[in-house]
């Protein structure tokens, strides 16, 4: 899966929203940036888990 991800990705699949929705935080100060993806992880969660359910549910 995580290959097929890198292929999509180095083909050209363009996510460039991901990461910047709204409810992550990105802190800057000078120099530095803190960013902290939030809303990304829960969204990468919540489709990984009905994935996994899908696939369950069709093995069965």
């Amino acid at each position: 899966m995580i290959a097929g991800i890198g292929v999509l990705w180095l083909r050209g699949l363009s996510l460039s929203w991901l990461g910047r929705l709204p409810g992550d935080i990105v802190i800057e100060r000078g120099a530095s940036r803190i960013y902290i993806p939030i809303t990304t992880c829960l969204l990468i969660s919540l489709v990984f888990s009905g994935v996994m359910w899908l696939v369950r549910w069709l093995t069965k």
